[in-house]
């Protein structure tokens, strides 16, 4: 995107940013007048054109995006989609609501209840429809149980502070030692990977921002997260969120940054007011880490845009540009946040940081499995007896983890999708062969991503499941590159005339889409979905070979599903 815009946003500073006042204009959404005026005024404040304004508040769902300004929302995530549960959700807010004051977001993180919806700012699920007289009359709260719990004897991430002060007495004898580089060598020691998906090593990533010269460089949580089925970050979010920024001041001290911005998504209103307690409470301790170090954390909100989980799209954003993906390099750690160098990490990462620190690189190793090491959140969804967010070692059987920790499914189910929207699909009989790290998961074909489980019901066909990842990304796609944004688009349109019996799947042409997309795409939205795609046809021949032109020659080549079995379990 254009440095020139960033700059020119950068001059009026951050507590005045130009994102947060195109933001604003979401209340002048239904009102052209008002909304053209504020346009204009925003525009000739920042020395930017008007059509570089609108262009970025019109991306967005919630500021002038057809969801703005809605007073009831229904959430079509992949897991209320999968539980069945939506159709009678829209159905009682019909009763309250004109159609035209419901809107639609794609995950309220409440996949572990699922009937999801948001009225009034406030999000709701489970049983909570119930009492909707009183949610909507006197805006009662959710009576949401979200469990959670960590299944190691020593927990990384799930253990939150007793006392505040004392949490950040670590690094306060680190900056007193003045040896930044001793530090960074106990993350790169640690093999801590990113937790939001890469898996980048998160020592290298740091270092590369600490090499960087500049008198100004940032510190960016990537807690936009929007992947339908996860909702481990708005967990640690809400339950520990000075673990998140202990491990934003620690990259801070490193690389001399000045500031740390915490991008939230619009959908965790819960999230975000524990975030603003837990800065006012650092605030409010008055640290001393010496003259040389003084960080101010910020909350960005989100505004409803699922590719802002991409880290320079979400950069972008911040800068108030039109949330689209840059091409790389150079990467954040050169040229970042208004052009500095700038360390991005997702909630997960920031919020190991601390055990590191106090009990050393062994202990945190030791946890691991092979270049995986530490722990990991994982997402189990309303298919499990026992869904909720739970802290596993990395390398921990997949089968413990839906038999022993999950308590199995609630329902009968045909496969796994792990890692959101662009994660792997793994059938059933594949779980055994899997354990929880990045390479397992790439050896047997699939990705680990960010460790959300959505299981797929028997009764839901994988026909209609791949239309909806399709449709997924298309609708979310950020428009820059072509493969993505015409190729999530013919996606859709093949695998709606084949069910609507219009036309047949072409197997050469569906092999050829999937390929430019995995091959052409600036990101991992449209470079990713063709994986769940491949997974479905490679292991569920027969659920696609009735759409397709020369069935016969589909099955030959994808194989019958009795010769992909072998002992139960279908092989590649």
């Amino acid at each position: 995107m254009s440095k020139n815009i960033g700059q020119l946003s950068r001059r009026k500073g951050l507590q005045k940013n130009l994102f947060e006042q195109i933001s604003q204009l979401s209340q002048k959404q239904g009102d052209s007048l008002e909304a053209e005026k504020a346009i204009k005024e925003q525009a000739k404040q920042f020395l930017i054109g008007e059509a570089t304004v609108y262009g970025a508040a019109s991306f967005y769902d919630f500021i002038l995006g057809e969801n703005a300004t809605k007073k009831a929302y229904v959430c079509n995530g992949t897991s209320c989609i999968c539980a069945g549960t939506q159709k009678n959700v829209s159905e009682t807010l019909e009763n309250y609501f004109s159609s035209d004051d419901i809107g639609h977001v794609n995950c309220l993180g409440r996949c572990h209840e699922n009937s999801a919806f948001q009225i009034s700012g406030k999000n709701y699920s489970g049983n909570d429809l119930r009492y909707i007289d009183p949610i909507i009359n006197q805006h009662t709260d959710s009576a949401e149980i979200l469990p959670g719990s960590s299944k190691l004897e020593q927990s990384i991430l799930l253990s939150a502070p007793e006392n505040i002060s004392h949490y950040y007495q670590s690094l306060s004898q680190f900056i007193q030692s003045g040896n930044e580089q001793q530090l960074l060598s106990l993350i790169i020691d640690s093999g801590l990977r990113g937790r939001g998906g890469a898996g980048f090593p998160t020592g290298i990533k740091w270092q590369a921002c600490y090499e960087s010269v500049s008198d100004e460089k940032y510190i960016v949580c990537n807690a936009d997260e929007g992947d339908p089925g996860a909702f481990s970050d708005r967990y640690l979010l809400e339950k520990n969120p000075h673990g998140v920024l202990f491990g934003m001041l620690v990259a801070a001290w490193i690389c001399k940054a000045q500031y740390g911005f915490l991008y939230i998504r619009d959908e965790y209103p819960e999230a975000i007011t524990a975030c603003e307690k837990a800065i006012q409470q650092f605030t409010q301790l008055k640290l001393e880490f010496g003259n040389s170090f003084n960080f101010q954390f910020k909350i960005i909100r989100g505004a409803g845009a699922y590719i802002c989980g991409e880290e320079t799209a979400l950069l972008n954003s911040i800068e108030g540009q039109r949330p689209v993906v840059s091409v790389r390099p150079p990467f954040p750690t050169k040229q970042g946040l208004f052009a500095q160098p700038t360390i991005l990490n997702n909630v997960e990462t920031f919020a190991s940081i601390h055990f590191i620190l106090n009990n050393g690189t062994e202990s945190f190793n030791k946890m691991g499995r092979g270049k995986s090491t530490g722990s990991k959140l994982i997402s189990l969804d309303s298919s499990f007896n026992h869904p909720g967010v739970y802290e596993v070692a990395m390398g921990t059987p997949l089968t413990d983890i839906v038999d022993i920790i999950g308590g199995r499914f609630s329902r009968p189910t045909k496969a796994l999708h792990i890692g959101g929207p662009l994660g792997g699909l793994v059938p059933i009989p594949k779980i055994s062969d899997l354990t929880l790290d990045f390479e397992s998961f790439q050896q047997q074909g699939f990705l680990l991503g960010h460790g959300s489980i959505i299981g797929i019901p028997e009764s839901m066909p994988l026909m209609d499941y791949v239309q909806h990842l399709f449709e997924f990304t298309a609708e979310e796609s950020c428009g820059k590159c072509f493969p993505c944004r015409l190729g999530a688009t013919r996606g859709v349109e093949m695998f709606q005339q084949a069910l609507n019996n219009t036309h047949s799947l072409n197997k050469t042409l569906l092999e050829d889409l999937l390929d430019t997309m995995e091959k052409g795409s600036l990101c991992a939205l449209g470079g990713g979905v063709p994986l769940p795609v491949k997974n479905a046809l490679q292991w569920f021949p027969e659920e696609f070979s009735a759409y397709f032109e020369d069935r016969k020659n589909f099955e030959s080549n994808s194989g019958s599903t009795e010769n992909q079995k072998h002992n139960g379990v279908r092989i590649l």
